[in-house]
């Protein structure tokens, strides 16, 4: 440790392992520590089960679960759209050989007291009973117009949306209306599609904010075609492992389970951290 770095990271988290193998790509020495024993920090998969239950200081018979190390439990729960940024992240930089996905079997929503398919192609559009036939045809033409949608050319939106009015500024209540899409469907784009947590973005955001994730979703869905999310096989804590593998390739140095006793200033600036003895 007692060597001079271009760039020191701090902790595994998904952000701080992307930023390292970019660093380390681009020719710098980079020095990793994280104060655990394991990458991922808030995004980690804890395996084996029973460190889950040592994690939450529970004290319970595992063996019931059978193999612990079967078992790859996130702290945080998160699917990735298949033609999201951050799967673009992966391509770009290569990570991907270090990762192995699955395409996310099927979406479901509650409604009306019964477990619905979100549909992700025609056929299921067709005989979705989440709404009736007229409802899925104003709402089908919603969606088509929104696909077409270029924010950048108002021939493909000012038809809805006339001037002085601006699909930038203006909300998607507006489309809504236009398209007589009723309340159920609405919650249908923006909660199962869309991935809104509640209905203030009817009224607080630009429409081209709900339109751009309409696009997202339709995109993702055609990657794959079941669904529009991904996993990685053995949960999320992969990620920044494999963010990591790719900075070590290039020359990183990764230590874990290293606490850091201070930080180390001049003239008001970090230049480096302590640990213990050890000063880098």
């Amino acid at each position: 440790m007692n060597e001079k770095y271009d760039v020191i990271v701090l902790g595994t988290g998904l952000k701080e392992c992307i930023l390292s193998s970019l660093m380390s790509m681009e020719g710098n020495k980079v020095l990793h520590i994280d104060r655990n024993s394991y990458y991922g920090g808030d995004t980690t998969s804890i395996t084996p089960i029973e460190s889950l239950f040592q994690w939450f200081k529970v004290t319970a018979d595992t063996t019931k679960f059978q193999r612990g190390r079967d078992w790859n439990v996130d702290l945080i729960s998160k699917f990735l759209m298949a033609n999201g940024k951050l799967v673009k992240i992966l391509v770009d930089t290569g990570v991907t050989r270090y990762l192995e996905f699955r395409s996310v079997e099927g979406i479901y929503v509650y409604h009306s007291e019964c477990i619905h398919k979100v549909p992700c192609n025609e056929g299921e559009a067709l005989n979705t009973k989440l709404m009736d036939l007229f409802k899925k045809r104003r709402s089908r033409k919603l969606l088509v117009w929104a696909m077409n949608v270029d924010a950048d050319n108002p021939s493909t939106w000012n038809h809805i949306y006339p001037s002085p009015m601006d699909i930038k500024k203006d909300t998607i209540s507006h489309a809504f209306s236009s398209f007589n899409i009723d309340k159920d469907t609405q919650d249908f784009i923006g909660h199962a599609i869309c991935l809104f947590q509640d209905d203030s973005y009817k009224d607080s955001i630009p429409a081209i904010e709900v339109i751009s994730r309409i696009q997202l979703y339709s995109q993702s869905v055609c990657r794959f075609g079941k669904s529009p999310y991904l996993y990685p096989l053995y949960g999320l804590g992969e990620l920044s492992q494999a963010f990591a593998r790719l900075s070590a390739v290039h020359g990183g140095t990764y230590m874990l389970d290293k606490e850091i006793d201070e930080l180390v200033m001049e003239d008001g600036q970090v230049v480096g951290v302590k640990a213990g003895n050890d000063v880098a």
